[in-house]
C-alpha cells in the first residue's frame, strides 16, 4: 500500500525524486517551447507555406494549422494512455517525446510552397496534428509518472512543477527567436533564419530522451504488473463501463473545462485583449505578460503543495468560482491602466448603431475574404476594424453611427461602380474615424499615459487565478482513477478540456464580440464555463487528496 512503502511527507525531496520531476517535466518544456515558437512566427510561416493567398489569409490558416494540434490532442490522449496503461508509464512518454521532438524540428527542414506547392502546407498540417497527439499523451504520462513516484503527502508539490514549464517555454522561445533575429538581421530571418528555432529543439530532444532513458518504471506500475493486475482493455474499462465514465465526465465538466478556459483567459486573451481592443504594441504587452507569468509562476508550487494539506478541490473551485466573478472588473481595470483615453471615450461618448437587424449579418470574418454590403454590415465593419465598442439600437432606413452627439449615415454597398464604391468607402471611413478622433478615441495606446505597474499587477492577478486552477489539478486528476486505467482516463478528459474548451478560447471569444460589437463580451465564453465548473464540481466532485493511488478499483 503507498501509506505503508511512501516516504514521510515532511522528508526532504531525494536525488532520485528530483531526477523524476525534472526529467518528466521537460517533455512538457517542449510543448510550450513549440506553442510560442509557432505562434509568435505564424505571419513568417503563413508567407512561407500559404504564399499564394492573401496577408490576412495566410495568418487565418497559418494559426488553423497550428489548431490541427488541439484538435487531435484527445485522440491522442486515447491511443497513448491505452499503451500507458497497457506496457507502461516509462516507455510510453519516451515515444511521445521523441514524436513531439522529431516533428518540431522536420518543421526547420520543410521546403516551403514555393520549392513543393501545396504539399509544403499538408505536410506541415500533418506535423501539427503528429505533435497533437505526441501532446496528448505526453502530459498525461508525465502527471501520471510523477504522482506515482510521489512520496505520501506530496502529489500535488511533486505534479506542480511540471504546472511551471509553461513559463519555461515562453521564455526559452522569445531567447532563441531574439538571439537568432539579432545575429543575421530580419530579412535573413524572414527569408531562412525562422528555422533555426525549430532546429533548436533537437537539442532539448536530445537531452530529454537521454534522461528519460535512465528512469526506471513507476513503482504503481511495477507493483500492479507484478500482480498480474494490468489492463488488457483500457478503453472499454475507461469509457465502456458507467462507474469510470462518469467519473471522466465529472473530471471534464467539474473540474478541466473550467481549469482550461482561466488558463487560456489569464494567459493568452489577456495578451490578445491588449493587443487589440486597447491597441498596446506587442513588445510592450509581450515584456508586461512575461514578467506577469515571471512573478506568478511560483503560485503554482505554492497551491500545489497547499492542496496536499487543505484539498484540491477547493483551491481549483475557488479559482473558477473568483475568475468568473471578478473577469469583467478587472478587464475593465485593464483598459482603464492601459488605454485610459479609450475609457474616458467610451463613458462620455457611447458609440451606437440604429439599424434594421434583417440587415445585418454574423459579423465574423476570420479570413477577411467575406464582403459585407448591407448598410448595417458596414457600418459595423469599419467600427470593428477599429476594434471600437458599440450598442445596437433597432430602427428603420439606412444604418447610423451615432458617436456622442455626432450621427453617420452608412451605406449600401451595392449598386456602384468599384471606382465609385472605393471612393465612397473611403469618405465614410475618414468621416467615422474624423468622429471618433474628436471625441477621445484613440487610434493607439499612449505610452506616456499607461500605467505599466497596474497592468502588471491586474496581470499577476489573472496569472494567480491560472496557478490557482491549474497547480494541483494534475494531482487531482491522477487520484481520481484507478492505477490500470489511469493514463488513458486522466489524459481524455484534461485534453478535451484544454485542447478544445481552452485551445478555442481566443477563436470563440472574438466571434462573440465581432458579433454584439462590446470588447468585454468575448469574456461571457471563460466566465460561463467556470461557472459550470464550479457548480458541477461543488455537487458532484469529492477531494482526492487522501486517496491511496496504488489502488486498483
Amino acid at each position: 500500500m503507498a501509506t505503508a512503502t511512501a516516504a514521510s511527507s515532511s522528508a526532504p525531496i531525494t536525488a532520485d525524486e528530483k531526477k523524476v520531476i525534472f526529467a518528466s517535466s521537460l517533455g512538457t518544456v517542449f510543448e510550450w517551447y513549440d506553442f510560442y515558437l509557432y505562434g509568435t512566427l505564424a505571419a513568417i510561416i503563413g508567407a512561407q507555406f500559404f504564399t499564394p493567398l492573401d496577408p490576412a489569409s495566410r495568418n487565418i490558416f497559418a494559426l488553423l494549422a497550428f489548431a490541427a494540434g488541439f484538435l487531435v490532442r484527445p485522440f491522442g490522449a486515447l491511443v497513448f494512455g491505452r499503451l500507458g496503461d497497457m506496457i507502461g508509464r516509462k516507455y510510453t512518454f519516451l515515444v511521445t517525446i521523441l514524436i513531439m521532438g522529431l516533428s518540431t524540428f522536420i518543421v526547420g527542414v520543410l521546403p516551403n510552397y514555393e520549392s513543393i506547392g501545396w504539399a509544403a502546407p499538408i505536410i506541415l498540417i500533418g506535423l501539427r496534428m503528429l505533435q497533437g497527439l505526441a501532446l496528448g499523451g505526453e502530459y498525461g504520462g508525465a502527471a501520471t509518472y510523477v504522482a506515482e513516484h510521489a512520496p505520501k503527502g506530496k502529489r500535488g508539490l511533486f505534479t506542480s512543477w511540471i504546472q511551471t514549464t509553461a513559463t519555461l517555454g515562453l521564455f526559452l522561445s522569445i531567447l532563441v527567436i531574439l538571439v537568432t533575429r539579432l545575429s543575421i538581421g530580419e530579412d535573413e530571418f524572414k527569408a531562412w533564419g525562422w528555422r533555426v528555432p525549430f532546429l533548436v529543439s533537437v537539442l532539448l530532444l536530445g537531452v530529454s530522451v537521454w534522461i528519460r532513458l535512465s528512469l526506471n518504471e513507476s513503482p504503481a506500475f511495477q507493483k500492479m504488473k507484478a500482480e498480474g493486475k494490468t489492463s488488457k482493455a483500457p478503453l472499454t474499462e475507461s469509457f465502456g463501463q458507467w462507474k469510470n465514465l462518469k467519473v471522466v465526465i465529472l473530471a471534464l465538466i467539474g473540474l478541466t473545462m473550467g481549469q482550461a478556459v482561466v488558463w487560456y483567459t489569464g494567459q493568452f486573451y489577456a495578451l490578445f485583449f491588449l493587443t487589440g481592443p486597447l491597441k498596446v504594441d506587442s513588445t510592450t504587452a509581450n515584456t508586461m505578460i512575461a514578467i506577469a507569468l515571471a512573478i506568478g509562476t511560483p503560485f503554482f508550487i505554492v497551491f500545489g503543495s497547499l492542496s496536499d494539506k487543505i484539498g484540491r478541490k477547493p483551491i481549483i473551485m475557488a479559482g473558477c468560482l473568483i475568475a468568473a466573478l471578478t473577469y469583467m472588473p478587472l478587464f475593465k481595470a485593464l483598459t482603464e491602466a492601459a488605454n485610459p483615453d479609450l475609457a474616458r471615450a467610451q463613458s462620455s461618448s457611447k458609440v451606437t448603431i440604429t439599424a434594421d437587424p434583417k440587415e445585418c449579418s454574423f459579423q465574423f470574418n476570420p479570413t477577411g475574404t467575406l464582403k459585407f454590403t448591407s448598410s448595417c454590415d458596414v457600418a459595423k465593419q469599419v467600427l470593428s476594424a477599429g476594434s471600437v465598442s458599440y450598442d445596437d439600437v433597432e430602427g428603420t432606413g439606412p444604418a447610423k453611427i451615432q458617436i456622442g452627439d455626432k450621427s453617420i449615415e452608412s451605406y449600401a454597398a451595392t449598386g456602384m461602380s468599384p471606382d465609385e464604391l472605393k471612393a465612397r468607402d473611403a469618405a465614410f471611413k475618414k468621416e467615422v474615424g474624423a468622429a471618433l478622433k474628436e471625441h477621445g478615441y484613440p487610434s493607439k495606446a499612449d505610452p506616456a499615459k499607461m500605467n505599466k505597474p497596474m497592468i502588471v499587477a491586474i496581470l499577476v492577478v489573472l496569472v494567480i487565478f491560472v496557478t490557482m486552477v491549474y497547480g494541483p489539478i494534475a494531482a487531482m486528476l491522477v487520484e481520481m482513477f484507478p492505477t490500470r486505467i489511469r493514463y488513458t482516463s486522466m489524459s481524455l478528459p484534461y485534453h478535451i478540456g484544454n485542447g478544445w474548451f481552452g485551445g478555442f478560447l481566443p477563436f470563440t471569444a472574438a466571434a462573440i464580440v465581432a458579433q454584439t460589437g462590446n470588447m468585454y463580451n468575448g469574456l461571457w465564453y471563460p466566465i460561463t464555463f467556470a461557472a459550470i465548473t464550479f457548480v458541477v464540481g461543488m455537487l458532484f466532485v469529492r477531494e482526492t487528496k487522501d486517496m491511496d493511488i496504488y489502488a486498483n478499483d
